[in-house]
């Protein structure tokens, strides 16, 4: 836990006395300096930033893989989308720009020494951490958690080691430049936090960065118990939680406990929403489930995917996890954490779901090939 006190005008002594001395201008413009500084980094409200820098409500990145269907490309590519657009766009930034949609998000951490204050939490998680070596204990799952006592954002992605320490810096990892990779940010008041927090105890997530105040930790023991590193609590097999986000858009979250031993889309998600799912998984062949039409509702596996340029690629260079309502009058999209496969049964980890109609657009007619039962 890290602490750090920013400097008040009060260890200069009052204005008044500087005034009477000549100093009045230059106590003036330190004053005006420190609301600038601290409008910045140390009070103002963390949400989630677009490509410009401002702040959004919530955004996609679709990084796009190296290897696609006639090209290839730098592994760096994505694709933007947030809550003020209607679809797709290619960004001018590759992913491992500081100056894109990611590194505008995270700037409050990297370039505003955000970790070192007392006035905002950031949880850092990810089954392969950088620079540690990977370990099967915790859920399949990955993501930032960052706040302060207004409002805060939750980060969910699909990048191994990412994202780095702070007092590193912004940086994209060269294991993420391969493959597909999906980012879902969502900007929420603080009174949702606590609801984050509980949900990431049934995820037992790997947290190997984080910072909790003293004064943010009697309305977050979940987080309390994972930045401690402690025994994790038994928790019931899964829970479900509807979250709203800053400017009242709703959210579902699954989230899944290792006691819960079944595929998340085919055994709940399709299940609970009453739809056909067409989910995007990385696959490994000898792990791979097939498409599911056992149950009420169907699980297909996606194979290529098509985005607007036109990109296409095909599932198996794809490491991102999202699902989407096969019938268009759903509309239900949903991205998270884990991957249709036998092993991650076994695994915790969740889903985040939306009906923005947006958002399914722009994933359903990603779809250009699936298999069916």
């Amino acid at each position: 836990m890290r602490k750090v006190s920013f400097f008040s005008l009060n260890r200069f002594g009052g204005a008044k006395s500087y005034r009477s001395i000549g100093f009045y201008p230059y106590i003036m413009w330190l004053f005006f300096l420190y609301v600038f500084l601290c409008g910045t980094y140390c009070t103002a409200d963390i949400s989630c930033r677009n490509e410009a820098g401002n702040p959004v409500d919530w955004f996609i990145i679709y990084k796009l893989p190296q290897f696609k269907i006639g090209s290839v490309g730098t592994g760096l590519d994505y694709m933007y989308l947030d809550s003020s657009m209607k679809t797709w766009q290619m960004s001018k930034f590759l992913v491992n720009d500081s100056n894109g949609a990611l590194g505008n998000t995270l700037k409050l951490l990297y370039d505003g020494k955000g970790y070192k204050s007392n006035r905002s939490a950031y949880v850092f998680y990810n089954d392969a951490p950088p620079l540690l070596k990977y370990s099967n204990r915790y859920g399949h799952t990955k993501g930032v958690l960052l706040f302060n006592e207004s409002q805060g954002l939750w980060l969910i992605h699909s990048v191994p080691h990412f994202p780095a320490f702070p007092e590193n810096g912004y940086a994209w990892p060269s294991s993420g430049r391969q493959n597909g990779q999906t980012v879902l940010c969502v900007t929420y008041k603080y009174q949702q936090i606590p609801s984050i927090a509980q949900q990431l105890l049934y995820y037992n997530p790997r947290v190997y960065n984080c910072s909790l105040p003293t004064a943010f930790q009697p309305d977050l023991a979940s987080l309390v118990i994972l930045c401690q590193g402690s025994k994790m609590p038994w928790v019931s097999d899964k829970n479900l939680e509807k979250l709203t986000s800053a400017n009242g858009e709703s959210f579902l979250s699954f989230a899944k406990s290792r006691f819960w031993i079944d595929d998340i889309y085919t055994g709940w998600v399709a299940q609970m929403l009453k739809v056909d799912l067409l989910t995007e998984t990385w696959q490994r062949k000898e792990h791979e489930l097939p498409s599911n039409c056992s149950l009420p509702k169907h699980t297909l596996n996606i194979r290529r995917i098509k985005l607007p340029g036109p990109v296409l690629f095909y599932s198996h260079f794809d490491h991102s996890k999202w699902c989407v309502s096969k019938a268009y009058e759903s509309q239900w999209t949903c991205l998270g954490d884990l991957n249709r496969e036998d092993s991650q049964a076994w695994k915790s980890g969740g889903l985040v779901c939306s009906q923005n109609p947006t958002i399914y657009q722009a994933f359903r007619q990603a779809v250009s090939w699936y298999i069916g039962c």
